[in-house]
C-alpha cells in the first residue's frame, strides 16, 4: 500500500507538470472504485486550472479555482504523467488531460483507491477533518504524543499508526521509527516518558523525510509518477529482517503479529 513517502514523492512529481494546466478533458473509465467517481465530474473539471497541488495524510489534493479533486492511491494504485494518446491498459481508470497534451493517469489494479470532488472547504471534509497532524511540520513534536499518550494501555506502535494521532505513519515506518528510538512496540503508551516521546517524534520524522528522499519504499508494485520504484526499503533496518541480526548490536531481530500487522524490533535494543 502506498505510504505518506511514496504520496508525497507521487506530489511531488506531478505538480510541476500540472500545476498551471488546463484541464481539457476527463475520461472516466471506470467508475466504480473505492468510492464511485462523481458522474458529474467531467462537467465539473473541465475547463478548470490547476491552481496547486496539496498532500493531506495519504490523499492527493489537486486544488482548482472552484474545487478540489480529491484522489487517494489505495492498495496499489498510482498516477503517471504520459503523453496524451498513449494507449490505456485495463487498470487505467481515468485521465485528466490537460490543454498542452499532458495526460495525468490514474491506475489502479485493485480498485481500493479513490477519485473524489468537493467544492466545500476541504478541511471540513468528511475524511480529513478528524486527522491528527502532518508528522514533517511544526504541528508535530513529541509533546503532543506524550499529551495524547496519558492512561492509554494500548501498544505504543498503534498508538502512532492511529491517524487521529498523527497521519501517514505506517506499518513499515512504525516499526523503523521505533527501533530507531529504542522503544519496544509493545509497551503501553501511556507508560513512555516525555524525553522518549520527544526522541520518538523526531524519529518518526527522520524516518518518513529519508523515505520521501528515496522515492519511497517498494514492497509490491508502488511506482512513482514516471513508472519507477522507490529506494528506501534498502535502508530498512528492521522491517523484512525478521531473524537476521540487528544492525546494532548483532541480536537476532523479533518478528510477533501486532494489531494483525508485522512487527520487527530487537529485544536488546529496544525497551
Amino acid at each position: 500500500m502506498p505510504e505518506l513517502p511514496e504520496v508525497e514523492t507521487t506530489r511531488r512529481g506531478i505538480a510541476p507538470a500540472i500545476q498551471g494546466r488546463h484541464i481539457q478533458q476527463i475520461i472516466v473509465r471506470q467508475p466504480s472504485l473505492r468510492w464511485p467517481v462523481p458522474e458529474s465530474l467531467s462537467e465539473s473539471l473541465q475547463g478548470q486550472s490547476i491552481r496547486s497541488v496539496d498532500r493531506r495524510a495519504k490523499y492527493l489534493l489537486l486544488n482548482t479555482e472552484q474545487g478540489t479533486l480529491i484522489v487517494h492511491l489505495g492498495m496499489s494504485g498510482s498516477l503517471r504523467i504520459l503523453s496524451a494518446g498513449q494507449p490505456h491498459g485495463k487498470h487505467d481508470h481515468v485521465d485528466l488531460i490537460f490543454t498542452d497534451r499532458t495526460l495525468l493517469r490514474f491506475n489502479d489494479p485493485r480498485r481500493f483507491g479513490a477519485v473524489l470532488w468537493t467544492t466545500e472547504p476541504i478541511s471540513e471534509h468528511p475524511l480529513l477533518k478528524d486527522l491528527g497532524p502532518e508528522p514533517l511540520t511544526a504541528d508535530f513534536d513529541g509533546s503532543q504524543l506524550y499529551a495524547l499518550a496519558q492512561n492509554r494501555k494500548m501498544p505504543v506502535k498503534s498508538f502512532i499508526m492511529d491517524s487521529h494521532i498523527v497521519v501517514g505513519v505506517g506499518n513499515i515506518y512504525a516499526n523503523e521509527a521505533l527501533f530507531r528510538a529504542g522503544i519496544l512496540p509493545t509497551r503501553h503508551a501511556g507508560k513512555i516518558s516525555l524525553a522518549r516521546y520527544q526522541q520518538l517524534a523526531e524519529c518518526i520524522r527522520l524516518v518518513l523525510d529519508e523515505a520521501i528522499r528515496q522515492g519511497g519504499t517498494t514492497l509490491r508494485d508502488f511506482v512513482n509518477e514516471a513508472g519507477k520504484p522507490g529506494y528506501f526499503k534498502q535502508q530498512l533496518k528492521v522491517y523484512g529482517r525478521a531473524g537476521l541480526p540487528c544492525p546494532v548490536c548483532g541480536e537476532s531481530l523479533t518478528e510477533i503479529r501486532l494489531s494483525g500487522r508485522s512487527t520487527v524490533f530487537c529485544k536488546h535494543c529496544q525497551r
